[in-house]
Order: structure tokens, then C-alpha cells, then sequence
């Protein structure tokens, strides 16, 4: 068993941010920038109101764990007056390539899997038009930030209005130099669902491509009354809303093995970020029960059992999970990935050696490096290595 105490260790991240600036639509006609996604703050800084194609909906700001120890905001970095200041700063400089780099060799990771921000909601947009448009937007802001450094893996954002546009946008994507394609656990609100036979050209663009499909969790829809997902109040509300999230990806990854994407398309790679990976084991023997006690109902018949699907298939990225390590050694998921959460406020920025040193101090250097750097590598072969100083 490897003991790296004392040592700086080196991981990858399946799960990262860009903040969008504000400017990042202001080269659309203006009747398709106003219904671009804007967030707008409540004067207490408690909730925020998002406004997205016609629709808009409220919800509570992440706030810091109270009594969260400072730790700085990386290499150079002016000191801060409150945490809020904190995040601020943190999301400007995160956005700069220079500094974010910094940032990144500062924490010791190496790589990282880059999804929007703000523009995670975009898929909520109706209007194929104004789909198209703000996708074409947000990617080529994307693709400005990836070009700074091979170390930047930045998800090409996908209109869902149209399953057409959704596959035009992958190709050009590809072509383009992405390597990983956001989804939403779910279609826009209306929409068919992943397993429903209308997504399947989509799947296979995303396979012929060799793109791989990023689902990050906490991406249901907006329904008409400006609804979003499942949202608890009152006594273990806050609890609540978090676990609730990570069900999303879990039901994703489901829909697209037993309809078949997966079976019919073995190249194709779907990755599910911040939703934890203890999970997969659990669902690989569920699915496989159903399949087999159940199989006169079963359609389509399927070429395997539908938990090497998963196994061989499909990713997971988790930031603090203490089961996740294990999942990888102890039931046999190879494809359990880390992850940090920059610039969030529930991630690992200030504290990731730590949280890195608590996770695989102990753990046999093998399943360690798969979890930290293997699983990414084979998912972004296209990622330089680690240099070998950084190898630990």
C-alpha cells in the first residue's frame, strides 16, 4: 500500500467550471441575446433569478460552509474580505488562463474536464434559432479558453430543440477540436426523452466523432411554471436537495444502456461528472436483475448484460466520496474518476491536497493512479502526461 504523506499528489479533474464573462453573447442580434441565459442576483445575495428564453425561474445561491478556514486564492493572489469576495475573485482569475493554470499547479492537478457555468442552462432554451445561436456562442468562447493550454478539456455546449441541429452542432464541434460533449441529465422540458429512438442519430454522431458525452448532474429542466428538478423545504432541505441531485445522472446512464446506445454504438464514452460513483455497481446489479427476471418484457434484446455496459462504457467523477476509492478496487468499476469542482464553492479549491491525501494515503498505488490520472487519460488520450517531477 503506498503511504504519500508528506508528498504533493497529482490528479486529474473529470469535474470543473468556466464562469462565462458577461460579454459572452454580445456578438448575437439582439432579438436572440435577450433570451440568452442571465442570472440576476437578489440585493441580499440569497437567491438569484434566471432568465432563460422567455422562461425564468428562482433559486438559492451556494453559500460557503460556515467557519470554512481562508486558504488564499492560489499563487500571486490579493487577500479577499469575505467569502462571497472569495468566489468572485476566484471565478475572475479562474477565467484567466494564465492564472487558472497557476491555480491548477498550485492544487496539483494536472487536467481538467471544463463544463459552463451559466451556460449549463442553455439547453432550457425552446427556440431553435435562439438554440443554435447561443450554442455556436458559448463554444466558441470554449474553444478560445481550450486553446491557451492542451491541459484546458472544455465541453462543446449542444442544442436540444432539434435532434438535426443537436447533431450538426456535434460534427462541427469535433471538427473544431472538442473532445467532450455536455448533456443534461434530461431533454429540455417537451422534449423526448434519452431513450426515446429520435436521439438515436445524435448517439451515433457522438460515437463516429469519438467525442465523449459529459452528463453533469443537477441539469434537470425548467417545466412551464419555472420549476427545476425536485426541491425540498423546510427540515433537511438543504440535505435533501443535494442527494436528490445525483439520482439525474444515475437514471441518464440507465436510459442509455437499456434502449441500447451503448450496445449499438461500443465506441461510445459517457462520462457523468459530480454525482459521486458509488453508485454504479449498485445500478450495474440492478440492471441486471431486471434484465434477466424480467426478460420477456425486455426490449431491445441487448448483446451483453447491461452491466458491462456501465463497466466498460461508462465514467463517474466524484470530489469527497469516501465509498468511491473502493468501488474502484472492491467492486470491480474501473472507471471511477476524481474530481475538484473549480471555482464551486462545495469544491476542493484550498483544500485539495488534503482531500487527495485522505482519499488514497494508503491505497495501492495502482487503483490510486487509475482513479487520479488513468481513467482521464483514457477517456482524453489527446491530453499530454504528466511530466515525470509530477508523477506521484
Amino acid at each position: 500500500m503506498a503511504d504519500m504523506t508528506g508528498s504533493k499528489i497529482w490528479a486529474n479533474s473529470a469535474d470543473s467550471h468556466i464562469v462565462e464573462p458577461p460579454g459572452v453573447f454580445d456578438s448575437l442580434p439582439e432579438h436572440i441575446r435577450e433570451r440568452m441565459p442571465r442570472s440576476v442576483k437578489d440585493p441580499s445575495g440569497e437567491f438569484e433569478t434566471i432568465y432563460i428564453d422567455g422562461q425564468e425561474f428562482r433559486r438559492a445561491m451556494p453559500k460557503p460552509t460556515p467557519g470554512k478556514e481562508k486558504k488564499g486564492l492560489g499563487i500571486n493572489a490579493r487577500p479577499v474580505d469575505s467569502e462571497e469576495d472569495e468566489f468572485i475573485t476566484r471565478t475572475i482569475q479562474g477565467n484567466d488562463p494564465a492564472h487558472r493554470l497557476r491555480d491548477l499547479d498550485g492544487e496539483g492537478i494536472w487536467a481538467e474536464a471544463i463544463y459552463p457555468s451559466l451556460g449549463i442552462w442553455a439547453f432550457n432554451i425552446r427556440t431553435p434559432e435562439v438554440a443554435r445561436a447561443g450554442a455556436r456562442a458559448l463554444n466558441e468562447f470554449a474553444l478560445d479558453f481550450q486553446s491557451n493550454s492542451p491541459r484546458f478539456v472544455c465541453a462543446a455546449s449542444i442544442p436540444f430543440v432539434d435532434a438535426d441541429d443537436a447533431v450538426a452542432e456535434i460534427r462541427w464541434a469535433a471538427d473544431a477540436g472538442f473532445h467532450l460533449g455536455f448533456l443534461p441529465v434530461q431533454p429540455p422540458f417537451g422534449r423526448p426523452d434519452w431513450n426515446d429512438e429520435e436521439w438515436d442519430p445524435m448517439w451515433a454522431a457522438f460515437a463516429e466523432t469519438g467525442m465523449v458525452i459529459g452528463i453533469h448532474i443537477g441539469t434537470e429542466p425548467v417545466d412551464p411554471s419555472g420549476r427545476i428538478g425536485v426541491y425540498y423545504r423546510g427540515r433537511g432541505g438543504a440535505v435533501l436537495n443535494y442527494v436528490e441531485t445525483t439520482y439525474g445522472g444515475q437514471r441518464a446512464v440507465t436510459k442509455l444502456i437499456a434502449c441500447g446506445a451503448l450496445d449499438r454504438h461500443p465506441a461510445l464514452r459517457v462520462l457523468v461528472s459530480e454525482g459521486g460513483a458509488t453508485w454504479g455497481p449498485f445500478i450495474a446489479d440492478r440492471m441486471d436483475e431486471g434484465y434477466r427476471q424480467h426478460g420477456a418484457a425486455v426490449k431491445p434484446v441487448l448483446s451483453k448484460p447491461p452491466s458491462q455496459f456501465l463497466y466498460e462504457q461508462v465514467y463517474a467523477s466524484f470530489q469527497h466520496d469516501r465509498s468511491a476509492v473502493a468501488a474502484q478496487w472492491a467492486m470491480g468499476w474501473k472507471n471511477v474518476m476524481w474530481g475538484s469542482d473549480y471555482p464551486h464553492f462545495e469544491g476542493t479549491f484550498g483544500h485539495t491536497q488534503k482531500t487527495l491525501h485522505e482519499l488514497f494515503d494508503g491505497v495501492d498505488p495502482e487503483v490510486s493512479r487509475r482513479i487520479r490520472i488513468g481513467a482521464f487519460q483514457e477517456l482524453f488520450p489527446h491530453v499530454p502526461e504528466l511530466p515525470a517531477d509530477r508523477q506521484s
